[in-house]
């Protein structure tokens, strides 16, 4: 047994068969090469179109899968013409379809015919699928010259100037590569310097007043600086808002009448008198239960 996974017998020689398919007298494809010998080999085929069986009548699906015999019997220029011959599953009677490459498709030889459904779109209004131009007018031929000029003006003014451009523009950018990049990589350092002030500014200003590291500061610029504004004029509109409506419960709080005012009053002593008897019965009544129930006690 070897690392292949394959039984080599003690009589093998490589050099006289060669492999093990040889040294059993076995094709490498097994038993679709049956018919090797005479040009054949059996293979998967499926129907390309509908058909119906010339022996039983059975009508046979398209896509439906058969064991053929393939075998080439000819070529169109330099493109092999194969044959495919199955067997009905119905009927076990032999049908036969060929390759066309000369029109792209396949045609039933002999024990079956095709079912016809294709579209013809000269009979519905449209044109042949090679013959596209069939019922155009003439060519004008001062048509013709009038656009082909057009298009010779147009590669004069417009697209020869932008391709000037843009080979201009890239000549531009790749003649020297290496002060380009030193050019970018200067505006970076830059850019990162300034970005680094600005860093540490505001860690300052977060230590000073003791606030949170992941707070996020607004940049002094002229966008803030207006919204901030627009922020503090909005906020003492409504404080102003807040102090005309205190006013103005204010002076109708004042304007009471003084009889409704009265009335309140007396109302309000009144009540204060009833409660305060009330109290005070309360608490004669508990002075005497504390007596009576210390007499008891001392007898």
């Amino acid at each position: 047994m070897q690392g292949s996974n394959k039984y080599y017998p003690p009589d093998f020689d490589p050099e006289k068969h060669g492999s093990l398919n040889s040294y059993r007298g076995k094709h490498a494809l097994g038993d679709r090469a049956r018919k090797i010998d005479q040009g054949i080999l059996i293979t998967r085929f499926e129907l390309p179109f509908n058909i119906w069986c010339g022996h039983c009548e059975a009508h046979i699906g398209m896509g439906v899968r058969y064991n053929a015999e393939k075998k080439k019997i000819g070529s169109y220029y330099s493109t092999p013409i194969f044959s495919f011959r199955c067997k009905c599953h119905l009927c076990s009677g032999w049908f036969e379809i060929q390759t066309d490459p000369k029109n792209t498709r396949y045609v039933v030889v002999s024990g079956a015919r095709q079912k016809d459904e294709e579209w013809d779109p000269e009979e519905n209004g449209g044109f042949a699928v090679h013959d596209t131009e069939k019922n155009e007018a003439p060519v004008d031929p001062l048509a013709t010259l009038e656009k082909t000029t057009d298009a010779q003006n147009h590669l004069t003014k417009v697209q020869a100037p932008r391709l000037e451009q843009l080979q201009a523009l890239s000549e531009q950018y790749t003649l020297d590569p290496y002060e380009l990049s030193r050019k970018v990589r200067k505006r970076f350092r830059e850019e990162k310097k300034v970005e680094k002030g600005l860093q540490e500014l505001d860690d300052s200003l977060k230590g000073k007043y003791g606030l949170p590291e992941e707070l996020k500061l607004i940049r002094d610029d002229e966008g803030s600086k207006k919204e901030a504004k627009e922020e503090w004029e909005k906020g003492r509109r409504i404080l102003r808002e807040q102090s005309a409506k205190r006013r103005r419960i204010g002076v109708e709080i004042g304007s009471i009448p003084s009889s409704v005012a009265s009335t309140s009053r007396h109302a309000s002593k009144t009540n204060s008198k009833a409660s305060g008897s009330t109290a005070l019965a309360s608490l004669r009544t508990r002075i005497l239960e504390n007596t009576a129930r210390h007499a008891s006690h001392k007898r």
